[in-house]
């Protein structure tokens, strides 16, 4: 059975123009492991939304990361005062990671 270890997953919803801010706060973290996802429409109570494939405007983007416990706490405490003036969504849980090292 391979060898696991625990890592914290970290997902936030953005705005797609605000992706380079968000990334540049991964990487101030230390955290070299990410993906971007483009998001299609979703939901909320402020009720649904669907990307504008004409002008991008409405456009979001999932970024999901592992890290570990530290580099996480470091990231939040970063990223904090944005979460209610831009209105990300940001989730961390604990996940089982094969090749725990990389991240």
């Amino acid at each position: 059975m391979a060898v696991t270890v625990t890592r914290k997953r970290i997902e936030i919803l953005t705005d797609t123009a605000l992706l380079p801010r968000v990334i540049s706060m991964i990487e101030q973290a230390d955290i070299s492991g990410y993906s971007i996802i483009r998001v299609a429409a979703g939901g909320s109570r402020s009720g649904k939304w669907r990307t504008d494939d004409l002008t991008g405007a409405s456009a979001k983007s999932m970024v999901i990361a592992l890290s570990s416990a530290e580099k996480a706490d470091n990231f939040v405490d970063a990223i904090s005062p944005l979460l209610s003036a831009q209105g990300f969504l940001l989730t961390i849980g604990e996940v089982e990671v094969v090749r725990g090292e990389r991240f």
